[in-house]
């Protein structure tokens, strides 16, 4: 069966998309090519089991096994050797990509303490979205009581075939991505 995200891709968002950009062709479309979750975790450098830690969790969130990052290049100020471990990532792609954007939007976001919607400004010149979350607690997988250290993410929504940022805005929009709405419309 088909993720519910999916689904709606194909049935609603498509034909508006087609219609409000005026695109003829159903594969000039954007759409989601991949989410891309990752934590950096600093403290790995005095103690491997935090990164340890963030790695079971970032399984346990995404539902995929993530590949571990390591240092590139050496930076003394910071204390860091080139090769060692400082934090981890999942790509996730198709079917589990729209099942854990599902989550993202419908029960994490909301989770937020005062949350107010995101910043529909964090798009780059792709028209790629970056979202960063500081706690993974909001995630209804991670149990609270067991979370030994607080870890921050950061979650990039690869959109292909975007032409705008206004095409992936809309794209997200459509997806149901809560954005923060311009103050000068919120006094209307």
């Amino acid at each position: 069966m088909a993720p519910r995200l999916l689904e709606k891709y194909r049935n609603e968002i498509l034909p508006k998309m087609m219609e409000s950009f005026s695109l003829k062709n159903k594969m000039a479309v954007p759409r989601l090519e991949k989410i891309v979750v990752n934590m950096g975790v600093g403290e790995a450098l005095t103690d491997i089991k935090i990164l340890e830690k963030a790695m079971e969790e970032l399984a346990s969130i995404t539902g995929q096994k993530p590949i571990l990052r390591r240092v590139k290049k050496a930076i003394a100020n910071f204390k860091i050797r080139q090769g060692q471990p400082i934090g981890c990532k999942v790509t996730l792609r198709r079917i589990m990509m729209y099942e854990f954007m599902d989550r993202l939007i419908n029960v994490a976001l909301p989770r937020i303490r005062d949350f107010r919607g995101i910043s529909p400004e964090s798009f780059d010149e792709k028209g790629n979205y970056t979202l960063g979350i500081t706690e993974q607690a909001i995630f209804p997988e991670i149990d609270y009581d067991k979370v030994s250290h607080i870890q921050g993410m950061d979650i990039t929504l690869v959109i292909k075939n975007a032409k705008s940022k206004e095409q992936s805005r809309e794209l997200l929009r459509l997806f149901g991505m809560p954005f923060q709405m311009k103050p000068e419309l919120m006094e209307r």
